[in-house]
Parts: structure tokens; C-alpha cells; sequence
């Protein structure tokens, strides 16, 4: 019987795991509202990696090309059972995808953790986690899209710091996999994103791949964001995200320009969205719309939310719902140089 078998078999089984101490686990910073950065431990090849869907079913097919993609890279990927089957459009109920979280989490053979898709459920589950556990066994976590609400939620109640980078689903890329290497294996202080280099047809004539400075300068902070229905979604709740200071990433996927105008419009009618430090946009795939008289295009609408606000922002960086995905730690200092579209990591995410 393979060890990933026997795995899967035991994790089922398993219920509270004895509990590992951040300090040996993960490195500390303390930050000004009195809770501790914490950066987990950096992956290494061989490593055991737990596929998670903490939101919608996955695809047999699509698990199964997240594993061959691991394995490539590799890692030893995992699973439980949880992930196996439909609950409705979810993966599993509510309660099932939590333990399936906490159990990667306080599973010691488990050395970090990827989400195989994203689409709708995170939010419903975020009441459910145990932030404690999660703090005194820190892993990479790793995902985008709809896990924007678990990066966020678990960086705010226990300073771990998340990774916005690839799915399972959009691993089998090599940009996406050199950015992630670099960010949570190679343990670089400091790393450049570079932009891919954009050669299809189809990406050179879609306007939502256009790059573009909407305010000139640099700025410094924190990096925290990711898409812009999820971080809209986490308004007036527990985990809303306090943007005072950072440097604020930002995309999303399918929405009409006037639904980017209202999002944006009720971010800038938060507490401190308005004393952020920078914004830079991946790439908002499916988001634009052809101008006439009766509507704004997505730059129309970006333009005009954004750049009264006076601070250093961009747009088409190489993220978001797209095929090449630079990885983004949460948490982590960066700087934002809007008139090269560059931005540079300046410290390291893992130890």
C-alpha cells in the first residue's frame, strides 16, 4: 500500500493532533496591534503537500492534474477523503471542509498546504476554523480567487502569513511555478516581480491585459489584497481587512465595469481603504466592456476610482484569474514602483 494511501486512510481517522509550538515552527514578528507576524517554514522537495477545496467540488480530472503538477515540482501531494464528491455545488458541507483545514493544519506529516480550485464557500466556513491551532502549527497555505477570504482570515486572527499564488487547477505553468519556488522554497529576501511576457494573440488584443500607471511614485507596505468580490465581501465582518499603510493587490474575473465601480466605491467608503500606501491590479479577465455612450470600459472606471486618491497604483500585473501567476505573500513588506509596474519583495516570506 503507497504511503499516500495509508495517508489518506489514517488522516481519516485522525482527530486532535498533538499541537507544535510557533516558535519552533515559524519565525516571529511583532506587529503594532500587538499580534505576531509568523512565517512558516519554507518547503523543500519531497515534501508532503495537503490538497484542500475549501470551497466548490472539484472535478476528478482537475484533482488529478493538481497532483500530477505537485508531483512534477517534486512534493508528495495528499488528500482526505472530504474533497472526493459533490454537497451541492461545495466540495463537502460546511463543517467537513473546516475539519478538512484544521486537519491539514494539525497534521504533523502534512509540511504545507494547497487549495485545488477556488470558486464560492470560504466565507461560510471561516467561523468554523480554529485560529489557535492554526497559529501554533503555521504551514504555507497557498491559493487565490475565492481563498482570498482564508489567506486574509487567518493572517488577521493569527499572523500567519498566506500566499496568493496558484490553485491546483492553474499549477501545470511554468511562470506560476518559478514565482512560487522562489517565494515559499528558495527563501529569496529579495525578489523582482517581472511580468510575463505576453507573445499570445488573444492576451495582446484583450484590453483587460493592458498595462497601465494610473498615479506615478513608489510606496512601501505591507502586501495584503487579493480579489476584489472576496475582499468587498469581508466588509462590516470580523475579518475585514485593514488596509492602513499597505500596499493593496487587487483582481478579479467576470465582472461588468459597473460592478468593478460599485466594489471599489464601497472600498473607498471604508475606515481605511483611503490610507493605503499604494494599489497595484493583476489582471481583471472577462471585466471590460466595449465603450459606447451608455457605459465606462474597466480602465474608464479603474482610472476614476483610484487616482483621486493620490497614491503610487497600476494596473496588469501577472495575476488573477489568468494562466501565469506571480505568487504574493501576505504580510510581507514590498515595494510598489508604478511607473516601471514592477514590485519588489523586501524581505523573506518563510524560514
Amino acid at each position: 500500500m503507497t504511503k499516500r494511501r495509508l495517508f489518506i486512510q489514517s488522516s481519516l481517522a485522525l482527530g486532535a493532533t498533538t499541537f507544535f509550538s510557533q516558535f519552533a515552527l515559524g519565525e516571529i514578528h511583532h506587529l503594532d496591534n500587538n499580534l505576531s507576524k509568523i512565517k512558516p517554514k519554507k518547503l523543500k522537495k519531497g515534501a508532503t503537500i495537503g490538497v484542500i477545496a475549501p470551497g466548490y467540488a472539484v472535478k476528478k480530472e482537475v484533482l488529478e492534474t493538481s497532483l500530477d503538477a505537485l508531483k512534477k515540482m517534486g512534493f508528495m501531494p495528499v488528500h482526505t477523503q472530504r474533497i472526493i464528491g459533490n454537497y451541492g455545488y461545495f466540495s463537502n458541507t460546511d463543517e467537513e471542509r473546516a475539519a478538512d483545514i484544521m486537519e491539514m493544519f494539525k497534521n504533523p506529516e502534512i509540511d504545507g498546504i494547497l487549495c485545488a480550485r477556488g470558486g464560492y464557500g470560504c466565507t461560510r466556513i471561516l467561523h468554523l476554523l480554529d485560529y489557535d491551532a492554526i497559529q501554533n502549527n503555521p504551514k504555507v497555505l497557498i491559493g487565490f480567487s475565492d481563498v482570498t477570504a482564508l489567506l486574509n482570515a487567518i493572517y488577521k486572527k493569527t499572523g500567519l502569513v498566506g500566499f496568493h499564488g496558484p490553485v491546483g487547477s492553474t499549477l501545470d505553468d511554468a511562470y506560476s511555478q518559478e514565482y512560487l519556488k522562489k517565494v515559499v522554497m528558495h527563501n529569496q529576501q529579495h525578489t523582482t516581480l517581472k511580468n510575463v511576457v505576453l507573445t499570445k494573440v488573444e492576451m495582446l488584443s484583450d484590453t483587460t491585459y493592458e498595462r497601465y500607471t494610473i498615479t506615478a511614485g513608489t510606496a512601501t507596505g505591507e502586501l495584503i489584497g487579493g480579489s476584489l468580490t472576496l475582499v468587498t465581501a469581508l466588509i462590516g465582518t470580523p475579518y475585514e481587512l485593514d488596509f492602513t499603510d499597505k500596499l493593496v493587490f487587487l483582481e478579479d474575473i467576470e465582472e461588468r465595469p459597473y460592478r468593478i465601480d460599485r466594489m471599489l466605491t464601497q472600498l473607498l467608503s471604508t475606515s481605511t481603504f483611503n490610507k493605503a500606501k499604494g494599489i497595484f491590479f493583476g489582471v481583471c479577465i472577462g471585466c471590460d466592456t466595449l465603450k459606447d455612450n451608455r457605459n465606462f470600459t474597466l480602465k474608464e472606471v479603474i482610472l476614476d476610482r483610484i487616482s483621486p486618491m493620490g497614491i503610487p497604483a497600476a494596473y496588469g500585473f501577472s495575476f488573477g484569474h489568468v494562466p501565469n501567476n506571480f505568487t504574493l505573500p501576505t504580510g510581507i513588506m514590498a515595494q510598489l514602483d508604478a511607473d516601471q509596474l514592477s514590485l519588489h519583495l523586501l524581505e523573506n516570506a518563510v524560514v
